[in-house]
């Protein structure tokens, strides 16, 4: 069947869109719901299928007028995303770490100097991302109502989780090459399974957020 001048409209509009698919997906449908609402108001005041349609497309916007604002909605929703995976990685490092939980560190070796600053940096680190993503997560949601918030959280969660990302991730790998358990096979497998993959997982989801928020 030939395309209407909606199904070229919600095409383009669907390639000019990068984000969330199932976000996505609801604003494109409800582009459609709207613009479906309004080709039969166009039809009811005695214009043809086709006509009605193109004046409903008008009616709606340029692309070029619309697609800014469902980029930074999309932006927005990634940024929630992003935030909350980061949320959840680091709400489990402490279980990682956890003495005696695991056979190389059971019966650990006393910790050297530097191995104990690296405890305390990495917990401190962990604390402050854990509360900069609670943050993050609050501010893609109620903090939407404020103008400055919403023009700026998906940038500063996107760089935010990057830089906790990189910085955790490199002092618990110091942590388990320095420490007692240092190259032991168990030690990297978990510490690479539960805290560096997870960790990049961050990382890609950042970067798309990151990419969203400039194009928005």
């Amino acid at each position: 069947m030939p395309s209407t001048p909606v199904d070229e409209y919600l095409t383009a509009l669907r390639h000019s869109l990068a984000g969330p698919r199932r976000h996505k997906a609801d604003l494109l449908a409800e582009a459609r719901d709207h613009l479906a609402d309004a080709t039969e108001a166009f039809e009811a005041d005695g214009l043809d299928r086709e006509q009605a349609e193109r004046e409903a497309v008008a009616d709606f916007g340029e692309l070029s007028e619309v697609v800014p604002g469902y980029r930074a909605e999309l932006a927005v929703s990634q940024s929630r995303r992003t935030a909350m995976l980061l949320f959840l990685v680091l709400i489990a490092q402490p279980i990682v770490w956890l003495e005696g939980l695991w056979s190389w560190n059971n019966e650990p070796d006393p910790p050297s100097a530097l191995n104990h600053l690296l405890q305390s940096v990495v917990q401190t680190l962990g604390s402050l991302s854990i509360a900069g993503a609670v943050l993050a997560v609050v501010a893609t949601g109620v903090g939407q109502r404020f103008p400055l918030v919403r023009d700026h959280v998906s940038r500063v969660t996107a760089q935010f989780a990057l830089v906790s990302a990189a910085v955790v991730g490199a002092v618990s790998v110091a942590m388990v090459s320095l420490g007692p358990g240092a190259l032991d096979v168990s030690a990297v497998g978990v510490v690479a399974g539960l805290v560096v993959l997870p960790l990049l997982l961050v990382s890609l989801q950042a970067g798309r957020c990151l990419r969203l928020a400039r194009t928005s």
